[in-house]
């Protein structure tokens, strides 16, 4: 699965820590998130995309290997 939080958190001018505090994490879990080796639950992912004001959708994408499986 991939994500967008590191291009939507740095639109928004945000470092990892930044985000973490405002989500309620460690800023190693935000790190883990960006780089692909942590899915976050389901209502971490929530919180992801309401802290961007956009949708889950928005922030995680299946990459195209697993669109076609």
């Amino acid at each position: 699965m991939k994500n967008s939080i590191k291009e939507l958190r740095k639109k928004h001018l945000w470092s990892q820590e930044a985000l973490a505090q405002k989500l309620g994490v460690s800023r190693q879990t935000i790190i883990s998130i960006e780089k692909g080796k942590y899915h976050p639950s389901l209502p971490l992912a929530i919180q992801l995309a309401r802290c961007f004001h956009t949708t889950v959708e928005e922030v995680f994408h299946l990459d195209e290997e697993e669109e076609t499986k």
